[in-house]
């Protein structure tokens, strides 16, 4: 009976056993446990070189038999040869440490085939967080913009109904007359439209703005408030928006009562933690400028009989409660034609007014460039409507003291056509130079700097121009949003650059 772990004979081959060579197996088995090394030494395989024509028949047949025989540890040891990460000298090395040999070059190996992926993840999961985090930032930030403005205009809403309902239930011993503004603090800003605030007027006071807005439409011998005609309604009047409800403030801010039964000389203003400060009323005229000066003169009469109103008697300008300002179509001819007295102030060009500034080295228009080219051949006062700061002129009248603090009282020109955007994300040193150039003109000749069409986005930015305007000295800022202007807190933040 055959041992199983005999090869059946083939025919012309001759295969090398343990019993060709008189040894028993289990001697075998035993000597290799016991002294690996000797037996390595007995046991050798020879492999004859085969013939041409026999090559491929016999490594078929020795192939297999002699890995058989061969003990575990020496496999490992001819595969580790046979590889090619090792180097021939290598080999004595491997036959003494078989094992220890492969296991110091597998790891090796698996780290060099490994290496580029962690390379690739390290790099792209600290850049796909960022993105994440940079998403829900961005998100929070959208979220609470969109609450903000849903809750502001809640805010707005309720200061309003504070004061009707304190109105409702009369004064206790924590009110008193003219607590009607008692918490608000007056800072020099102009709400910029005015009619488009929750509550007009009334939000503006609430924000402690000292300038308010209201563009007016003549139709029918009204005066209706709107930024276009499409917006106009028949409640929304200069009357009821503004006028009115200014009336009702001033006559609660200077009562009569037994214990003062006389009104103070000097009237008190809007503001009660600063009586006074006036509230600039400006009244942007959009039709026609002579036939809507009329009207406007005419419903002004119920403050100007009080005495609200700043108003120049020929020789000084008397501060009142409210200064009511002219500008877009208003003519600047009706405005100085009385001499004695006026009560409506002129917004003047202050492009115009720049000193010891040559306009023409950055490229900005001349008076020349406003007023059409046949209108300096005209030997009467021009009756267009050309804007703000130029109705109401005849070109060879304009003179360095032809706008002064007599006539007019603000002093404005377009942000974005004047200065021009810093496209660098601040203002250049030619900028700069103009802006000082301008409110020094403006100035020297007692009124205050007003820029309209500044930049809004990003709040950075916006906050940058409000900072260096307000350093230069321009008087008050041009506002869209009241609370973040109000708040004078204009330093630059991370958050701002996504709004």
């Amino acid at each position: 009976m055959s041992s199983p772990f005999r090869s059946p004979p083939v025919s012309g081959t001759r295969i090398a056993t343990p019993q060709a060579n008189n040894v028993p197996f289990d001697r075998y088995r035993d000597s290799e446990d016991a002294e690996p090394k000797a037996g390595l030494e007995e046991f050798k395989l020879s492999v004859k070189e085969p013939a041409s024509g026999e090559a491929n028949e016999q490594d078929f047949l020795t192939g297999p038999t002699r890995q058989e025989t061969l003990p575990a540890w020496r496999h490992t040891s001819r595969l580790a040869t046979n590889s090619p990460f090792t180097t021939p000298g290598n080999n004595e090395s491997d036959n003494v440490l078989p094992l220890l040999a492969n296991s110091s070059r597998a790891p090796n190996h698996s780290r060099k085939r490994c290496r580029k992926p962690k390379l690739t993840r390290c790099l792209l999961f600290p850049l796909l967080g960022f993105f994440v985090m940079l998403g829900i930032i961005q998100f929070i930030i959208i979220a609470c913009g969109i609450v903000i403005t849903f809750f502001s205009d809640d805010v707005d809403r309720f200061s309003v109904l504070r004061w009707q309902h304190e109105e409702r239930l009369g004064a206790n011993g924590s009110h008193w007359p003219t607590d009607f503004t008692r918490d608000i603090i007056p800072v020099g800003c102009h709400s910029h439209n005015d009619y488009w605030r929750p509550v007009p007027l009334f939000s503006a006071i609430q924000a402690g703005c000292i300038g308010v807005e209201a563009d007016v439409w003549l139709f029918d011998d009204e005066l209706y408030v709107g930024h276009t005609t499409s917006s106009l309604t028949r409640q929304r009047t200069l009357r009821n928006l503004y006028l009115n409800p200014l009336i009702k403030i001033l006559e609660k801010q200077n009562p009569i009562t037994k214990l003062h039964p006389t009104v103070d000389q000097s009237l008190q203003g809007v503001f009660d933690t600063d009586p006074s400060q006036s509230l600039i009323l400006l009244i942007d005229f959009k039709t026609d400028g002579d036939a809507t000066w009329n009207t406007v003169v005419e419903q002004l009469s119920p403050l100007r009989t009080r005495g609200y109103l700043t108003h120049f008697n020929g020789t000084d300008v008397v501060k009142g409660p409210i200064t009511v300002v002219g500008t877009g179509n208003t003519p600047f001819n009706m405005v100085a034609a009385n001499t004695t007295y006026r009560d409506i102030f002129f917004d003047a060009p202050l492009e115009r007014l720049a000193e010891d500034y040559d306009i023409d080295k950055v490229g900005s228009q001349g008076f020349e460039d406003h007023i059409p080219e046949d209108e300096g051949m005209m030997t009467d006062r021009s009756n267009e409507n050309v804007g703000q700061g130029l109705s109401g002129l005849f070109g060879d009248e304009i003179g360095p003291d032809t706008f002064n603090w007599t006539n007019s009282y603000y002093a404005s020109v377009s942000f974005r056509q004047s200065i021009g955007f810093p496209w660098l994300l601040h203002l250049s040193d030619r900028q700069i130079d103009k802006i000082k150039a301008q409110i020094r003109g403006a100035h020297q000749r007692g009124l205050k700097v007003r820029y309209w069409e500044l930049p809004s986005w990003p709040r950075s930015l916006r906050n940058h121009i409000w900072t260096v305007l307000v350093r230069e000295g321009v008087d008050i800022l041009n506002v869209d949003d009241l609370q973040s202007a109000t708040k004078q807190d204009w330093r630059p933040k991370f958050s701002d650059w996504w709004h």
